[in-house]
């Protein structure tokens, strides 16, 4: 085996999945970083890092965790003995093991969480409920502008003042023919700030103004990319026939469960939203006969039942963590076998049946 590094490691798993399409809200990424150089062989996969876990991953020699879970998400004011969270990084940095965690990146991407939970259903084809947009894309800026005008003098007046404002780009002025006279068409993109200031400075020119088209840029979308699934089953079967699949699937004893209005265990599903974790978000007025997650609010339930949609949770994690064996097997291709990948046999939901 070669020896991998914790930088080129962190750019492998950075290409498997794009941090980019996490939720903004998230905090993905290298989390804990030991000094460098920092060599890893062994790769520790987790969907929660617990205390119980920390402690199974040093006995085991990890150099870098993988939590899907980010153990570190509002920020930290000190690292201490004090709090679990602190400890964890406190444990991490003396033994030289590095956090990394992606959770909504694998979320969204073709081959992530969502897609897993997928095969809970049995044959079906699926979307994303919110897709993804590309992350980059040619032009810069949220908005366009384009306006055409014949008067040369008062168009470069009027471009100096716009080459002040802040966030233009691509800025262009191309000779027009407009109903067969000779006018300068100008085109400029901006941002949604600098788009207040350019159209204040158009607005003082009531010419120019009137001939002012304003073009939304959006990026494009990613197939197969994005938060939660919308499935639509191959054969349409009964909902307890759906229960014991997913229970198989997630190898969970039970699930819980609420028949949407005028529906019975016979009747059939066809279309299924689905979203790991918490997924109320995510699945709020979607179309379908059948809502999976793993936890939603007493009142989203109600709603969902209210309009015939039937619920099954699992518990928040237990809608992610099987995924992780696929994931072992996936990584070990995407990395080439050059680092030993390991499951925590701690880990698991912190709920059982009592």
């Amino acid at each position: 085996r070669s020896l991998m590094n914790l930088r080129e490691l962190v750019s492998a798993l950075n290409d498997f999945a794009s941090l980019s399409l996490a939720e903004s809200w998230d905090n993905v990424g290298l989390l804990v970083e030991p000094s460098p150089p920092h060599i890893v062989n062994t790769l520790f996969l987790t969907n929660d890092l617990t205390e119980e876990v920390m402690e199974e991953a040093v006995l085991k020699k990890a150099d870098l965790i993988l939590s899907y879970h980010p153990p570190i998400f509002t920020p930290l004011k000190r690292v201490t003995w004090k709090t679990w969270k602190e400890r964890l990084v406190v444990r991490a940095l003396e033994h030289r093991i590095g956090i990394y965690s992606p959770h909504t990146a694998y979320d969204a991407i073709p081959h992530g969480v969502n897609n897993w939970l997928t095969k809970g259903l049995g044959a079906c084809t699926s979307v994303p409920l919110h897709p993804s947009a590309a992350p980059s894309y040619p032009a810069e800026g949220s908005h366009r502008v384009e306006f055409c005008t014949d008067n040369t003098e008062n168009l470069d007046t009027v471009l100096s003042k716009i080459k002040d404002i802040k966030d233009i780009s691509c800025l262009t002025t191309l000779p027009a023919r407009v109903e067969g006279e000779e006018q300068t068409r100008v085109s400029l993109n901006c941002s949604q700030k600098a788009l207040l200031e350019v159209v204040a400075l158009l607005s003082q020119n009531s010419l120019l103004y009137h001939k002012t088209e304003i073009l939304l840029l959006q990026k494009p979308l990613l197939p197969h990319t994005g938060m939660g699934r919308l499935c639509t089953l191959s054969e349409p079967v009964s909902l307890s026939e759906i229960i014991e699949r997913i229970k198989s699937h997630l190898k969970l004893p039970h699930v819980r469960l609420a028949v949407g209005m005028g529906k019975t265990l016979e009747s059939l599903v066809k279309k299924a939203a689905l979203c790991a974790g918490s997924g109320s978000s995510v699945l709020k007025g979607t179309e379908a006969d059948l809502y999976l997650t793993g936890e939603m609010s007493h009142h989203d339930v109600l709603d969902a039942v209210a309009n015939g949609i039937s619920v099954i949770l699992c518990e928040h994690s237990n809608t992610e963590r099987g995924f992780l064996s696929e994931l072992c097997d996936m990584l070990a291709v995407h990395l080439q076998n050059e680092i030993n990948i390991i499951l925590s046999e701690k880990d698991r939901d912190p709920l059982q049946v009592a």
